[in-house]
């Protein structure tokens, strides 16, 4: 238990083999009212573990019937001796722990059942950056315009401003007006530019070279799709 992070949520279900007794005066921090009998040496010992591991006895939380706090039946004896343990902090997701009567799980033990409700706490999405459309510089036209664009910007000027952090945001500047900027989607909106009629081609004569592969596996098929594969890699990237 020591090992385990703090953050952990720990259950721990066992047959301890003794009795934490009933009535919680002195250990209300780590036990109910409800538990059964007196309290035995290694009951102590269970609600001194609790303590030191801040962590609380289940079963004694919930008011049941006697017969529903019994975990061990023998002869003409019944006691409780089967506890659950959860830390301190998670005890507000248990909603319910009872002994469940017509069910043996091993002999002479009944099954003891807690409900637990565990909260998933959702992870705010992150913002994404929009990017400048860089790759559009591409295509000539866009390249012709950002370089008028850009001598605009300079004023006429032939020679770059000496102040290079100038430069760069004068060129920026210019880049998202003629180019646009991406709409900052999360990953499955981004724009697939990159899917042109290069990649698709490849893409295809792979798939074509695997199903070749599967009909006939020869290492000449083999080899075929692996360099079409390694190809497909590269141009994606």
């Amino acid at each position: 238990m020591e090992s385990i992070p703090t953050g952990e949520r720990v259950v721990i279900g066992a047959d301890f083999n003794g009795h934490v007794g009933e009535g919680n005066r002195g250990d209300e921090e780590v036990m109910g009212k409800f538990g059964v009998k007196e309290r035995n040496l290694e009951g102590q010992m269970v609600v001194d573990f609790a303590k030191r591991m801040d962590m609380a006895v289940v079963n004694t939380y919930f008011q049941r019937r006697e017969e529903h706090r019994m975990t061990y039946k023998s002869g003409g004896r019944r006691t409780q001796v089967d506890y659950i343990l959860c830390r301190r902090g998670n005890l507000k997701e248990i909603s319910d722990c009872k002994v469940v009567v017509v069910e043996s799980v091993a002999k002479q033990h009944r099954m003891v059942v807690c409900r637990m409700t565990v909260m998933v706490c959702k992870k705010k999405r992150s913002k994404i950056e929009k990017k400048t459309k860089c790759w559009k510089l591409k295509k000539e036209e866009c390249c012709e315009e950002f370089r008028q664009k850009f001598r605009q910007a300079l004023g006429g000027q032939v020679v770059l401003p000496d102040d290079w952090e100038t430069t760069a945001e004068m060129i920026r500047e210019t880049g998202r007006k003629v180019l646009g900027v991406s709409s900052g989607r999360r990953k499955e909106d981004k724009e697939t530019w990159w899917w042109n009629e290069e990649v698709q081609d490849s893409v295809q004569r792979k798939r074509l070279a695997k199903k070749k592969w599967d009909m006939d596996r020869t290492e000449e098929n083999r080899q075929e799709y692996k360099e079409l594969q390694r190809r497909v890699k590269r141009e994606v990237s």
